[in-house]
């Protein structure tokens, strides 16, 4: 099977794959239309090869339309699994709506970019200041309620079909962030299989087949707080996993077709009904 990847870090150690910058793509076009699969094109990308080259893609195109924004992220979890979405507002950056938010929402609330990842552009805001000095910087007020929790979240990666790996990212003393990128350490005891299994369910009805989950556990409850497409592999490789590994064999079971690849031919002398 021909793979073409425009991420070199992504497919690292993955066997047949030819890496082609994601700026080169219109240079490279002949060897991109013999490819059987293209894997992570960037979001920019993803109309031109699946609606002008009709390419098979992995990530799905679902898991990077759905990825890109926080916003499109969270009306499809409001459809399909709104109990587990936190109470969040999405509305226009304007004078009413900075009034409205601040009228609705106690203090503290978070406030977010809606393109960002890594605990970066993740706001809590305490005071009327925090959210007016959040909305000079964004175009889109992204508003949800603070969730009391212990100090940490689930992340939860899937890949293809099933669920990778898991495991608790705990936060530093007093912070609010519990990334890893922002400090935060992994701890993989006790993960409860309900939210293993609410993801891989959210995952499957989206068609999402690479993904890293946030999920936080709030008085008993589980919430997806979003997902992202290129998660960190540092937890990943703290465990000693290869998700590299995971992606290509999902590729191999899923994208490459069984053999005989062409069909058998057809025998003049039979009738077909």
């Amino acid at each position: 099977m021909k793979m073409v990847s425009f991420n070199a870090f992504r497919t690292i150690g993955i066997p047949g794959v030819h890496y082609i910058k994601p700026e080169h793509m219109y240079r490279e076009l002949e060897i991109i239309r013999q490819a059987d699969l293209v894997l992570f094109p960037e979001t920019w990308q993803v109309p031109v090869l699946v609606y002008g080259l009709k390419k098979r893609i992995f990530p799905s195109i679902e898991t990077m339309q759905l990825g890109f924004s926080k916003v499109e992220m969270t009306r499809a979890l409001w459809t399909i699994a709104p109990e587990y979405v936190p109470y969040t507002e999405i509305l226009a950056n304007t004078p009413s709506n900075i009034e409205s938010v601040l009228e609705t929402f106690p203090f503290p609330f978070v406030a977010k970019e809606i393109r960002n990842s890594m605990g970066k552009g993740v706001y809590l805001i305490h005071n009327e200041g925090d959210f007016r000095e959040y909305a000079e910087k964004v175009d889109v007020l992204y508003v949800q309620e603070y969730l009391e929790n212990e100090g940490k979240d689930l992340r939860i990666c899937v890949v293809g079909d099933q669920v990778f790996t898991s495991y608790w990212r705990v936060g530093l003393e007093g912070e609010f962030l519990h990334n890893l990128a922002q400090g935060g350490e992994i701890c993989s005891d006790f993960i409860p299989q309900e939210a293993v299994d609410l993801v891989l369910k959210i995952a499957k009805d989206l068609n999402i087949n690479h993904a890293g989950f946030d999920v936080m556990v709030s008085n008993g409850k589980f919430y997806i707080l979003e997902f992202n497409v290129l998660f960190g592999n540092q937890g990943i490789q703290t465990l000693g996993l290869s998700v590299e590994q995971a992606i290509y064999q999902y590729i191999m079971k899923e994208f490459n077709p069984p053999f005989p690849t062409s069909p058998a031919p057809l025998n003049p002398h039979k009738v077909i009904s």
